[in-house]
């Protein structure tokens, strides 16, 4: 299903001309792995931000200090804010933000295990989405790139409607 939804970004993103990149935290890698596995993505791909922890997601990405103590790095605002870091920093038409509670630990009764924010940043602004996903580690962060992949698409083929 990854390698698909790859190749179906490298087909929308090819046909329109733009780039893309990304910033992640609890997939580690595995969205720019799913891209940079498909022939040609240096085409389109600029490049990622792993921000595993808080203080790459301040000092690289530029997300405010003040929206990872008020609302913490499994949030929307610090989606959204990885995702417009992303996008200036790497100078992509478009970026994907990943941020979330893979487990086997780390929840809370507001943020449970399998709690992950998306941020996509475009040339129309930055949308954020939360999705709950079910399963253990490796469950979560496959749908967490399967999701990000899917809104890229959905972002890039939009354009096609204005």
């Amino acid at each position: 299903m990854i390698e698909k939804l790859a190749r179906k970004l490298k087909d929308a993103v090819c046909a329109r001309g733009v780039s893309v990149a990304a910033a992640e935290s609890c997939t580690g890698g595995c969205v720019s792995g799913a891209i940079t596995e498909i022939p040609g993505s240096s085409a389109f791909f600029k490049g990622a931000v792993v921000s595993y922890s808080n203080g790459v997601k301040e000092k690289t990405l530029g997300v405010p200090r003040s929206v990872l103590e008020q609302f913490g790095a499994v949030s929307s605002e610090c989606a959204a804010a990885m995702a417009q870091g992303a996008r200036a920093l790497l100078n992509a038409d478009f970026a994907v933000s990943v941020t979330g509670i893979a487990g086997p630990d780390g929840g809370s009764p507001l943020k449970p295990v399998g709690t992950v924010w998306f941020g996509l940043c475009g040339p129309h602004g930055v949308s954020t989405q939360m999705k709950r996903f079910e399963g253990g580690r490796a469950d979560v962060r496959r749908q967490s790139v399967e999701n990000a992949l899917l809104l890229l698409i959905g972002a890039v083929e939009g354009l096609s409607d204005e």
